[in-house]
């Protein structure tokens, strides 16, 4: 069920218009403002209520619906959750304007578009650009890569819970709350983000993407974002610095290293669930 949950969900996400109706995050946000008027001094207990409460709810949903219909029942709740927990925004349509505009020369409307669309800014236009291509990559990975790994891995419930603590993050108008959900969220991101850099090299430049990450792939602490990034740039060759119509073309880049390692990852749970049929 795993690949058709996959399958449905990519159809859903690329085709349907209403999948913004499904991550509708009222529900949450109002929990979120609850527990943090309740439990401002007791931040761990407020992640952990926040976490718990819709996994519950969740789960005694799939219990109560695994016995019915052989189980069938089950499958739209687990597209609908996966769908629920991919990123709010889609990379590259958040990127239209910025590519648009940098690809005409006019920085100051790409710079424009970039503080509106993505809260990005920059002292320069190439930092500008850099920051873009860099956040072209987290939203891939962070939207998209992290939630297939954890459904494929642990099943709709840790799918639910990644996003339930990247919402937290971004949401919490608490720093220490917000500094436990960063905590959490980075162990969580350990291990899909080096998948992903590995699966950058094996479609894209192996020797340069093994060398620029092989020093930091076991290193606790580096970020996940940037190892991602030196990842990325090492893959697609693509310089640190890029200008006029090179700028565009990066970003192209690096959503085709994107789409080329989400059909690698699709293959492999393909082969994966055959081999568990078999």
């Amino acid at each position: 069920m795993t690949f058709l949950v996959l399958l449905l969900m990519l159809g859903i996400a690329w085709t349907a218009t209403w999948r913004t109706r499904l991550q509708y995050d009222g529900w949450w946000l109002a929990l979120l403002r609850e527990t943090e008027r309740h439990m401002p001094r007791r931040s761990w207990l407020a992640l952990t209520v926040l976490l718990v409460v819709p996994l519950i709810l969740l789960m005694l949903t799939l219990t109560i619906l695994q016995p019915v219909m052989y189980g069938w029942l089950v499958l739209p709740v687990h597209v609908i959750v996966l769908v629920y927990s991919l990123g709010r925004h889609d990379p590259r349509a958040a990127l239209e304007g910025f590519r648009d505009s940098w690809q005409r020369g006019d920085l100051e409307a790409a710079a424009l578009r970039a503080e509106q669309t993505l809260g990005l800014q920059a002292e320069t236009p190439e930092a500008l650009l850099n920051r873009v291509q860099d956040q072209l990559l987290w939203r891939g990975y962070q939207g998209f890569f992290a939630v297939i790994f954890w459904y494929v891995l642990l099943g709709p419930l840790m799918t639910l819970a990644y996003r339930l603590v990247v919402l937290t993050a971004e949401q919490t108008t608490h720093p220490v709350l917000r500094s436990h959900a960063l905590q959490l969220a980075h162990t969580l991101d350990w291990i899909p983000v080096r998948i992903l850099t590995g699966s950058f090299a094996v479609v894209g430049d192996f020797l340069a993407a093994s060398r620029a990450v092989l020093a930091d792939l076991f290193n606790w602490d580096i970020p996940a974002a940037r190892l991602l990034s030196e990842a990325g740039r090492a893959s697609t060759n693509v310089p640190l610095l890029s200008s006029g119509e090179n700028g565009a073309q990066s970003l192209d880049v690096f959503w085709q290293l994107l789409v080329r390692s989400a059909v690698l990852w699709y293959v492999v749970v393909a082969c994966w669930t055959l081999l568990r049929a078999a």
